[in-house]
């Protein structure tokens, strides 16, 4: 790729991306086009939401919308640029965190609403994190969550990291979350552990293992299943909080 086409598929991502601030384009000749980009971006997240990330492509967006898959072309350079267009859509969604809240309770809104985003279009879990391009959904969003955090007590870098910290907690957190529900699909716990189960305790005996039967037992007992991802989320973010808020001043 040249620097020249790089440049011109970045500012066509760029333009797609900020649609509403700019100046509408000139209209180019040839027929009308029939549908929105809005309308394919929300096409793509449609799929994504529905049959996994892996399933969007120009051809299934073009035939979610009853189009030929060339047309698609007109209204978005290609997958890579109508995923970031889907990311920066669901990010727009997000509600604004309540300045009246205590400081406490917006830090953790920030970690809440994105574990929540992600386990409700878990394909955004496989999409790469880094470099992605800022759109205004994702730029308002950090706006808001640094908001919630300006005026307590932390300078211009320190807010950054507590988001970054947050964030990369609560994805980490929707990430089990989302396989547990996977699996749960296929086979209950309860199912999987009837077959795993007595095959464990025949190559785990107890004599030689006995802190990881006793809190093995102890947590199958509480969580009936391997894990607890929502109690996992609650007690860490309670204690990734504890210690943001005793840090040096």
């Amino acid at each position: 790729m040249t620097d020249e086409s790089a440049h011109d598929q970045a500012t066509r991502l760029m333009s797609l991306l900020w649609r509403d601030a700019l100046p509408p384009p000139a209209r180019a000749r040839g027929p009308r086009q029939g549908v929105s980009v809005d309308a394919v971006v929300r096409a793509g997240i449609a799929i994504a939401d529905r049959d996994g990330y892996e399933r969007v492509s120009i051809r299934t967006v073009a035939a979610e919308l009853g189009l030929r898959p060339m047309s698609l072309y007109t209204y978005v350079p290609g997958k890579e640029a109508l995923i970031m267009l889907m990311v920066d859509a669901v990010a727009a969604e997000d509600a604004p965190i309540d300045p009246a809240l205590p400081v406490r309770d917006r830090m953790a809104a920030i970690a809440r609403a994105v574990r929540a985003e992600l386990l409700a279009h878990p394909w955004l879990l496989e999409v790469p994190p880094w470099r992605q391009v800022l759109g205004p959904g994702r730029i308002r969003r950090f706006e808001r969550q640094l908001a919630a955090l300006d005026g307590a007590g932390f300078d211009d870098l320190e807010m950054d990291r507590v988001i970054a910290v947050l964030s990369e907690f609560a994805t980490g957190n929707a990430r089990m979350a989302v396989a547990a529900a996977r699996s749960a699909e296929e086979m209950s716990d309860a199912q999987w552990w009837e077959v795993h189960g007595p095959l464990l305790t025949q190559v785990m005996p107890e004599a030689d293992y006995p802190l990881s039967s006793r809190v093995g037992a102890t947590v199958g007992q509480a969580y009936q299943a391997p894990g607890d991802p929502d109690g996992a989320f609650d007690y860490g973010l309670n204690r990734l909080l504890d210690g943001i808020e005793i840090r040096p001043r």
